[in-house]
């Protein structure tokens, strides 16, 4: 099994959290560098420091930004809770951040591991686009970028009818991204949807598992019966989902090629991902647009997270 040099641009969020339980699981996490998102930046650091405690490890936390580029936004509070750890009350992490800012993080250890860096971005890309604006090498140094965020066919969950959190949360930031990036994966909201899990035989998991089951299991409750009472038949992970593909390339089945760029004025339309499927535009494929996964590896990778293997 190759171990991975991985840094998670992230802002914890459940999804998050079972994304960090299965970098820990399988590769060597340089770090969090953490932005606001689901929740403030205040809760994101909060909780991805006591995620670090929950698994043991030593992993630096950075804290990033705490606003979108220009445009304030809502978050994701009513799915994840107001803490975005489902309200469980938690005993906080005696830890603190690293003084070191996130998007100055992200470019160290660009430097210190370059073309060995597998950085993956669970959040709005506001930490992102600020690295690179700060140095547009950035992706010279970066081995590989995987992107949780789009809807590629319009089918979003915030905001704008086509757009999905964490491109609609801060589309000015996506865009500083998505075309700056010569080449990135993109694991979408879409995809989410067609790899939803069982809510039976994920709880059936979760019993199995050891203190990071228990903890993941506690702070999903909310999040699982906000799923039910709107009448979800399965529970959806996005970031677990492109952690499985930024651990286990190979675990995909079915992905196209296409340019992709971002929606920032449509009044009907911000936030959008909109993907060139015919090539009207003649622009060069600038990404690998995730379609479809191995079901079985993807559970497999999560039970292991949770030491339910």
């Amino acid at each position: 099994m190759q171990k991975y040099k991985i840094l998670i641009d992230t802002d914890p969020g459940v999804d998050d959290a079972m994304a960090i339980l299965m970098a820990h699981d399988r590769a060597d996490v340089l770090g969090l560098s953490v932005a606001a998102g689901n929740v403030g930046l205040n809760y994101t650091v909060a909780n991805a420091l006591k995620l670090v405690d929950v698994i043991g490890a030593q992993t630096p936390v950075y804290a990033g930004c705490a606003t979108p580029l220009v445009h304030a936004a809502a978050d994701a509070a009513a799915v994840h809770g107001s803490d975005g750890f489902g309200d469980t009350g938690y005993t906080p992490s005696t830890r603190k951040a690293q003084s070191e800012h996130a998007a100055l993080a992200i470019l160290r250890a660009s430097h210190e591991h370059a073309g060995k860096l597998v950085l993956v971005a669970l959040a709005p890309l506001t930490n992102v686009a600020l690295a690179l604006k700060l140095d547009p090498s950035l992706p010279q140094r970066v081995a590989k970028f995987v992107v949780m965020g789009g809807a590629v066919t319009g089918r979003g969950n915030y905001g704008t009818v086509p757009a999905e959190f964490n491109i609609g949360f801060d589309p000015e930031a996506a865009h500083v991204v998505f075309s700056s990036w010569p080449h990135f994966t993109l694991v979408d909201w879409e995809a989410t949807v067609r790899h939803g899990l069982d809510f039976e035989r994920f709880e059936a998991m979760l019993d199995k598992g050891d203190a990071r089951a228990q903890f993941y299991a506690s702070i999903t409750q909310k999040t699982r019966a906000w799923s039910r009472e709107r009448g979800r038949p399965k529970l959806l992970i996005a970031d677990a989902l492109a952690m499985a593909v930024a651990l286990e390339p190979d675990i995909v089945l079915r992905e196209e090629e296409r340019h992709v760029a971002v929606e920032l004025d449509g009044r009907l339309t911000r936030g959008a991902t909109v993907v060139d499927w015919e090539n009207r535009l003649g622009e060069r494929a600038n990404a690998r647009i995730v379609l479809d996964v191995d079901q079985s590896r993807f559970e497999a990778l999560l039970a292991s997270a949770v030491g339910a293997r």
